[in-house]
């Protein structure tokens, strides 16, 4: 047997032992069954949690796999290397063994559901059936099981980093789904839970798939351990941060009191996770100061000892969550109210100013957001005035400006009010799709990231920068970044969402909102960065091209805000009736105030594009001055058809002189 093989075992061996023994230390093993009531039997309690132990594992392995294919080991030119290309044939294996195990958690999931015995499950097809149609849970394992599938075949045929990388995406938003079903879904905080537990699982995955494969490579002796070893060392320092925080805003939501975490069965595996967490922290310093090191002189195998020992802690601790999620939360006193269901908070009271700026609420996704493009954008200004470059201040302030709103519009008493209040909701999503991404592409991102970023050490292969290049290159940049389509994007969206059941259905569920916020977001910014963005684009408009395109998009957010204030019916009425306010005006006069909101909004964002494309043009007018200037300081002449004038008047001029001398030689032959 090989040593990959031993670790491999080993490794499965951890995470089953992990799992045990946190079901016996917090009760999930043995429960107490009450005489009288249906139970789905021992088969069914140790089935659902190992099959899910198998979902979870078979799903970081996918994502470690492709992670090191496209990101870790360096590539030529876009074509995946040799390791590279058998790891990503390895993760369609994977990803099938992800689906097979879907499937079977999906088999155990009924029987716990209905309490039945799972053969009794696969004996009755109508218990399936209407689990995997028709409940949360069900309809999640069947996503995983459907994309599994989709990932196995297309990775037999991905030889390239970029198909890689996009299994990757794929992969990671396979993730996704199970993990929006389970306790996070019922937290008293449901909001903050669902958003810390997709960031847990996301950073999770990249952190423990990525170091088993790694340590995989090491103990194999493939080649370019060092290269992989080096960059997944940045990763995870991102993925440990990550990790850590998003399981602090995890148990935050799902804890009532500090004491919950040793007089609970729930918190005491929480204990232990932060241990395991705290014992591979350690690890992961210990790897980026010794064990690095000693990969460039030539010494692997200190590096392939302690890879794979953290490798097995990480996947025993992998086993632990797996019982963490079959244990319940210590009980939590949640208001019998439909409003603090359906918005993770009590009705806030009657709006205000004050209230407004008052009633602050962590939204934790758009808070990551934001911190990420404050942060990001900062360490590159930083790094380029280190370097002795320069990067305009007003760019700077622009971004950070934008960026501030958006805090604002998402972490205020305005978001509040806006889940309950339609004409509150209209002024956020003016906000989010009109004002803050004018501010964001006015601060030129793309162009500091390219200046910011270093090359690739090495020929051919792609970092950071090069994979910047590449999707600014790309056909999707090219078709999305048309200005007839994301003009039509940014106009019709809005028609299809608020005349259509998606917005209903949008503000019944944490994630549909999120989607709707986030389309706000892409949408404006794609359309302003045709218009008025200062980073390179694949189509270029003209400025009179640009203020044509202003003048027609605009009159259609009039004509929606004028067809919100005449529409007789009020949009979502589900959704509001169940909220069960009690102050403020009837909803359809609210609705008419939003879209009065929606048509005179648009005036403002206009008048900041109007004075950026001036500020634009006369800037560009003047380069093209001061660039003609020194051409004609040089002798070269300035305006290009001045210069063709010119030309042709020289030759004009040469073609006379020289049917003077012809005239004067035919004279002297005549005399």
């Amino acid at each position: 047997m090989t040593r990959a093989a031993r670790l491999a075992l080993a490794a499965a061996g951890a995470a089953i032992a992990g799992l045990v023994l946190a079901m016996i230390a917090g009760g999930a093993a043995f429960p107490r069954i009450i005489p009288g009531l249906p139970d789905a039997g021992v088969v069914t309690r140790w089935g659902l949690p190992l099959s899910r132990l198998g979902m979870n594992m078979a799903g970081m392995l996918t994502v470690g796999l492709l992670t090191t294919a496209a990101i870790l080991l360096p590539g030529d030119k876009g074509v995946l290397g040799k390791s590279a290309t058998g790891y990503v044939r390895a993760a369609s294996w994977t990803a099938l063994a992800w689906s097979v195990a879907a499937f079977a958690t999906l088999i155990f999931g009924v029987a716990d559901t209905v309490a039945v015995p799972v053969t009794e499950v696969l004996l009755n097809g109508a218990y399936l059936n209407s689990y995997a149609t028709q409940t949360e849970q069900g309809i999640a394992l069947t996503l995983v099981v459907l994309f599994g599938l989709a990932i196995a075949l297309f990775a037999r045929g991905a030889i390239t980093a970029g198909a890689a990388l996009g299994l990757l995406g794929f992969s990671v938003v396979t993730l996704l789904p199970p993990t929006l079903t389970g306790h996070a879904s019922s937290s008293p905080n449901h909001g903050l839970a669902t958003d810390a537990v997709s960031l847990h699982v996301v950073t999770l995955a990249l952190w423990v798939g990525g170091l088993v494969v790694l340590a995989l490579h090491a103990v194999r002796g493939a080649p370019q351990l060092d290269i992989a070893a080096a960059r997944f060392s940045r990763l995870a320092l991102w993925c440990y941060v990550g990790v850590g925080a998003s399981g602090v805003f995890s148990v935050l939501a799902r804890l009532t009191s500090f004491s919950d975490l040793w007089t609970s069965a729930y918190g005491v595996l929480v204990v232990a996770k932060i241990i395991a967490f705290v014992l591979l922290g350690y690890a992961g310093w210990w790897h980026r100061e010794r064990t690095i090191g000693a990969l460039a002189k030539g010494s692997p195998g200190s590096f392939a000892r302690l890879a794979g020992g953290e490798a097995l802690l990480m996947v025993a601790t992998v086993g632990l969550a797996v019982a963490l999620s079959r244990t319940e939360p210590p009980p939590s006193s949640i208001p019998a109210d439909r409003a603090f269901e359906l918005l993770g908070y009590p009705m806030p009271p009657p709006i205000s100013l004050a209230n407004i700026f008052s009633l602050w609420w962590l939204d934790l996704f758009f808070a990551v957001v934001a911190v990420l493009l404050g942060g990001l954008y900062g360490a590159g200004v930083v790094r380029l005035r280190r370097r002795g470059d320069a990067w305009s201040w007003g760019r700077t302030a622009s971004w950070f400006a934008g960026v501030v709103i958006l805090v604002f519009a998402t972490q205020s008493g305005l978001a509040r009010y806006a889940k309950v209040m339609f004409d509150v909701h209209m002024i956020e999503h003016m906000t989010l799709s009109m004002v803050v991404p004018i501010l964001l592409v006015l601060g030129g991102p793309v162009t500091l990231a390219l200046r910011a970023l270093k090359p690739a050490a090495r020929r051919g292969d792609r970092g950071p920068r090069e994979w910047l290049t590449t999707i600014l290159h790309s056909r999707f940049a090219r078709i999305v970044g048309h200005p007839a389509i994301a003009t039509a994007i940014f106009i019709s969206s809005t028609y299809a969402l608020y005349f259509t059941p998606l917005y209903a259905e949008a503000m019944q569920e944490h994630l549909g909102h999120i989607w709707m916020t986030l389309h706000f977001l892409i949408s404006g910014t794609l359309f302003f960065w045709v218009i008025i963005g200062v980073d390179p684009a694949p189509h270029r408009l003209p400025y009179v091209g640009k203020l044509l395109t202003l003048f027609v998009t605009m009159p259609f957010h009039a004509f929606f805000g004028v067809a919100l204030m005449m529409t007789g019916s009020v949009i979502a009425s589900v959704y509001y009736d169940q909220l069960g306010r009690t102050w403020g005006g009837p909803l359809l006069e609210e609705q008419q105030n939003g879209g009065a909101i929606a048509w005179g909004f648009g005036e403002i964002p206009t008048l900041m594009v109007l004075l950026a494309i001036a500020v634009q043009w006369y800037q560009d007018e003047d380069r093209k001055a001061r660039r003609d200037d020194r051409k004609a300081d040089r002798g070269g002449g300035g305006d290009s058809e001045l210069d063709s004038y010119n030309a042709y008047l020289a030759r004009l001029d040469r073609a006379d002189r020289g049917a003077d001398r012809g005239v004067d030689r035919a004279a002297d032959k005549g005399e």
